[in-house]
């Protein structure tokens, strides 16, 4: 089974929330200027530091962001202390799953919800619906509170793109609805897949994806696919002449034994020299492959924030996926991923911040936080685990101007946290407060919205 999502099904979309009379909060309106005073600004535009700063926000932007001594703060503005206290960009969670219009409402309000409790300011829904578009424009108006939407279309693969002409078709349609960007799937042919690539870009749309085993890494990557999720591909791409061992499993789970090392930095290089991103997911993997069990995977805190029926079948699931996997065949998945992500990012091959939720295992937001430890885990630095969620974001969308760094004219949106990231990664769980364009949500009522959901 190649696809993880003939694995890991979106199954929570049939669960029915016990009753409630529970409220969404009303949208907060942004106060007319904000400042946070006296904190250290991490940037994100370099690995750097500036002590002793301020960022003032009116409205949606960022003003100004200099030093406390300089910046004149109005006497109307809303005052944060920011002593002790070090503030980011919001992060940007790029493989995300929206809900469809089968979640109930309190479910959907409960996934937006959630990325922002954790410091979730933008997310890239990776399949897509119609109902998304909905969501996208509800968050944009203010009717809900939610990070900022950028909607992949519903999925390109090989039964609704079977030709040239199908594929050329869709694409265009996908466009005229209005979605940001194409999200591709297996099963596609390479015609198929050639058309579509060529028919985005045509239609000004990004790729990002599956790699569909007929077409390879190689042949993606030369046709211009902008990223390359979980990692996929890669095994497949380095394997001896010869080697045959069917259809892959599970990301090259059965291929591993079959890999030529020697051609894993010419695979690096390839994607490096095409521009293309890397999403890991590597969450993902470490649930199903680590050496924590699916039941104290289950009694993490964050799983007290999705629904009890769920999280039970995914424990089931992930137990009934390593009884057939092998210890030896995931140890062995999680040190090619590991010391993949180092020649990556070493060749320079931009990473982008993607846990994949809610799918196993993955609650919305606080996997994206996982995820960041994942990665760091794997080989990449604080900062660089950081800027895959921060600035690479940005530059991948083609919106660098707007947001993903702390600076004068961006999008306000930002993390404060009590410890330093750049120390510890696992600082970033330490938030006092998020800004959502510019909205300033204090931990307190972070907090609350957590204990509302809890307790539904």
């Amino acid at each position: 089974m190649r696809d993880a999502t003939a694995l890991i099904s979106l199954t929570m979309v049939l669960l029915t929330p016990a009753a409630t009379n529970a409220q969404p909060p009303a949208p907060p309106q942004p106060p007319p200027v904000l400042a946070i005073e006296n904190v250290t600004v991490i940037p994100m535009d370099s690995e750097r530091t500036l002590p002793a700063h301020t960022v003032l926000v009116v409205g949606r932007r960022i003003a100004a962001v200099g030093p406390a001594s300089e910046v004149q703060v109005p006497a109307d503005a809303v005052r944060i202390d920011g002593s002790g206290r070090f503030v980011m960009p919001g992060l940007a969670e790029m493989h995300g799953h929206p809900p469809t219009d089968q979640w109930p409402e309190e479910m959907q309000q409960r996934f937006l919800r959630l990325n922002v409790a954790a410091g979730i300011t933008t997310v890239r829904g990776m399949l897509g619906h119609p109902h998304q578009l909905v969501l996208k424009q509800r968050v944009a108006s203010g009717e809900w509170v939610g990070p900022q939407l950028f909607i992949g279309a519903p999925s390109v693969n090989g039964n609704a793109t079977p030709t040239p002409v199908h594929a050329s078709e869709q694409v265009t349609r996908h466009r005229a609805a209005g979605y940001d960007l194409l999200k591709v799937h297996p099963g596609l042919n390479v015609e198929a897949f050639d058309a579509v690539m060529e028919t985005a870009a045509s239609e000004g749309l990004i790729v990002g994806g599956h790699i569909p085993e007929a077409v390879g890494l190689p042949h993606a990557l030369e046709k211009g696919i902008t990223s390359v999720e979980h990692l996929d591909g890669f095994i497949e791409a380095v394997q001896r002449d010869g080697a045959d061992t069917g259809q892959s499993q599970f990301f090259g789970l059965n291929k591993l034994d079959t890999i030529d090392p020697s051609r894993i930095n010419a695979i690096v290089a390839l994607a490096r020299d095409a521009g293309a991103y890397v999403t890991p997911t590597q969450a993902l993997f470490v649930t199903h492959l680590g050496e924590m069990s699916p039941e104290q995977t289950a009694a993490r805190e964050e799983m007290r924030y999705w629904p009890r029926q769920q999280v039970t079948q995914w424990t089931e699931q992930v137990n009934g996926f390593r009884q057939g996997a092998g210890n030896g065949a995931m140890q062995q998945m999680l040190s090619f991923r590991a010391d993949l992500i180092r020649r990556l990012r070493d060749a320079g091959v931009p990473f982008l911040l993607g846990a994949d939720a809610p799918q196993i295992f993955n609650v919305p937001g606080y996997a994206t936080l996982f995820e960041l430890e994942c990665i760091v885990e794997a080989g990449l630095t604080p900062f660089e685990a950081l800027q895959s969620g921060t600035l690479n974001p940005a530059r991948y969308l083609g919106l660098e101007t707007s947001f993903g760094t702390v600076e004068a004219g961006k999008r306000a949106d930002l993390l404060l946290l009590d410890a330093n990231p750049l120390e510890d990664i696992s600082n970033v769980r330490l938030r006092a407060g998020v800004v959502l364009a510019g909205r300033w949500l204090p931990a307190s009522e972070l907090d609350g919205w957590l204990t509302e959901i809890a307790n539904q």
